[in-house]
C-alpha cells in the first residue's frame, strides 16, 4: 500500500545541539535503510522548511504506524498521512 506522508519537524529551541545532531544522524541512518529496503520509496525536502514529503510502500496502516513511531524524530514531528490508490487516468503501470 502506498501512503503520502508529510512530516514537519519541530525541535525544541532548548534542546542541546549535540542531542539534536545525534537525533538527526540516527534519523538519517534509519531513513536510508528504509529506502534501501523499498519501504520509504521517495523522500523530498520542502524548500525553506524543516519538513519533507515522502511516499511509503508498506503492507498497511499498522506497518506505517509502527514505522513512523520508530523514527528518532517522531516525538518532534507533526505528521499528515494520506493513503494513495491508482488513478484511472494514469499512464504509468510500474509505480504501484
Amino acid at each position: 500500500m502506498l501512503f503520502h506522508v508529510r512530516m514537519d519537524v519541530h525541535l525544541p529551541p532548548s534542546m542541546p545541539p549535540d542531542q539534536a545532531a545525534q537525533l538527526k544522524a540516527d534519523e538519517k541512518a534509519l531513513a536510508q535503510r528504509l529506502q534501501e529496503e523499498g519501504k520509504w520509496r521517495h523522500l523530498w525536502r520542502i524548500a525553506g522548511q524543516y519538513a519533507n514529503v515522502s511516499i511509503f510502500d508498506v503492507a498497511g496502516n499498522e506497518e506505517l504506524h509502527a514505522l513512523l513511531m520508530s523514527l528518532p524524530l517522531f516525538p518532534y514531528m507533526k505528521i499528515e498521512v494520506a493513503p494513495l490508490c491508482r488513478h484511472p487516468s494514469s499512464i504509468r503501470t510500474n509505480d504501484l
